[in-house]
């Protein structure tokens, strides 16, 4: 019982977090009012439906443990059941926690996007998630990365010499600062009428019962 009403703690305090969200601004000098299009713009490009009704939009970073392991877990279900059949849809938005290589991982992702490989490249960086601050993040490795999303590299680089994407990046870090987001994984996870935030990667089950609460 006590297991239980301990799981059920993070989600009513994520809901009401949420709720604050919604009505309120962050602070009172905040220049972004909280609407789904300022939440979602500036983002990744959406994955599943533009229509579909929920939307989960992730804080993460590329070196980041639990982002890792949310997306070897957890995502591949939300996916299969909620994504893919049009119910939910998924927004990353990066919070470089980990320092320059966390950067610069985010800015290769934009520049795969400017290449309509987005996702692609994104997975391809989670799927050769090599620890937090151990140095698997190069230019090579990245390159490597490139390579393996059938890229084309000279476009790829000049992009990233020119760190096209970097201020992009660092404003989405303070946008989150601004929501309150200090870890990652955190999502929030709305509808037109509610945000809940989920911060860490939850069981499974934290994200269905969120989604039945929308």
């Amino acid at each position: 019982m006590l297991g239980k009403q301990l799981l059920i703690i993070p989600i009513i305090i994520g809901m009401m977090v949420g709720i604050f969200l919604v009505f309120y601004p962050v602070s009172e000098n905040n220049p972004h009012t909280l609407t789904k299009s300022t939440l979602i713009e500036g983002g990744s490009p959406i994955m599943g439906s533009g229509n579909a009704p929920i939307t989960i939009l992730e804080w993460g970073d590329y070196q980041c443990t639990y982002c890792y392991k949310f997306h070897q877990s957890s995502l591949e279900s939300i996916n299969e059941d909620f994504i893919k059949t049009g119910k939910v849809k998924l927004v990353f938005k990066d919070y470089p926690l980990n320092g320059p290589d966390s950067l610069l991982a985010a800015e290769a992702s934009y520049c795969a996007q400017d290449q309509e490989k987005y996702w692609q490249y994104h997975d391809e960086l989670y799927k050769n998630w090599g620890g937090e601050r151990t140095g698997w993040i190069t230019r090579d490795s990245l390159n490597i990365f490139a390579e393996s999303t059938g890229l084309n590299l000279e476009e790829f680089n000049k992009c990233l010499n020119d760190h096209k994407y970097k201020e992009k990046v660092t404003a989405l870090y303070k946008f989150g600062q601004e929501l309150g987001i200090d870890a990652t994984p955190s999502f929030l996870v709305f509808n037109d009428e509610k945000i809940i935030k989920i911060r860490g990667n939850q069981p499974l089950e934290v994200f269905l019962k969120t989604f039945d609460e929308l």
